[in-house]
């Protein structure tokens, strides 16, 4: 069946098809289940490691962890994107893709498949970081509805960074050139605030942190579990909730159909 007899087919071959891809993806994680463990258990180390060795919390009053782990939280959701441009790179470089595109399937579904098997990682990582932050003591305090959203709202950012990763992997095309994209992502991690409040650093860099996406889930995903951190007063900090949706969804806006434009281009 081609391309075009599948849109006519509606939506039960695209469905099919992307769970098809779906599956593909996560059969990978049974052959790499090295690969799985140390993507699940690398923010466990950073979490541990600022919590006890590093002091992390710098300029915030109350609980250390309770700061500290919707920080990480936040910032779980940006470490995956390396192993999804490094997936779809070396799916180009192989022609796996185009393979696919050679099959009576839906094309769009090798895109779909790859970022629904990353959510449902993505949602393993929040699992286990959660259980990890209750480990230590790490509570949330508005009940199951605010904890819940929170939640969403760390997914939502993920499923943001999961198409920006995408596109960049396309215009990167070489797994061997996603290590120079890498370099961006602790950047932007770092610049945030992950492991310090925003006033404990000079007045332009604490409105830059501010600013930054990922400090604005941080802020939001604190203020929902009531844990310390969640405003300092600033415009961005008092509506962290409002930026933590309109930030995920302006860059899904942008990157989502650049992604779709660069793999159709690469069908031609």
């Amino acid at each position: 069946m081609s391309t075009a007899t599948a849109g006519a087919g509606g939506t039960g071959w695209v469905l099919a098809d992307s769970w098809t891809m779906t599956r593909r993806e996560l059969a990978h994680w049974a052959r790499q289940p090295v690969q799985v463990v140390v993507g699940l258990v690398f923010p466990v180390m950073l979490l541990l490691m600022f919590n006890y060795l590093v002091g992390g919390g710098r300029g915030v009053e109350g609980d250390n962890t309770e700061f500290l782990v919707p920080g990480m939280l936040a910032l779980t959701m940006a470490f995956g994107l390396e192993g999804t441009m490094l997936a779809v790179t070396q799916d180009l470089g192989k022609g796996v893709v185009d393979r696919f595109r050679s099959m009576p399937m839906v094309s769009g579904a090798v895109l779909v498949g790859r970022s629904a098997a990353d959510m449902l990682q993505s949602v393993a990582a929040l699992a286990v970081m959660t259980g990890v932050g209750l480990a230590l003591g790490w509570r949330w305090h508005n009940g199951p509805a605010a904890a819940l959203t929170g939640l969403g709202l760390l997914l939502l950012l993920r499923f943001a960074m999961l198409w920006v990763g995408i596109h960049l992997a396309m215009v990167a095309g070489r797994p061997e050139m996603v290590q120079a994209v890498q370099i961006l992502v602790w950047p932007v991690g770092f610049l945030s605030n992950v492991f310090a409040s925003p006033e404990s650093m000079p007045g332009w860099l604490g409105t830059v942190v501010e600013w930054n996406p990922m400090s604005a889930t941080a802020t939001a995903v604190r203020g929902l579990f009531g844990n310390p951190g969640g405003a300092t007063g600033s415009w961005a900090a008092e509506h962290a909730e409002l930026l933590a949706v309109l930030w995920p969804v302006a860059l899904i806006a942008v990157f989502l159909p650049l992604a779709v434009r660069r793999f159709v281009r690469l069908s031609h």
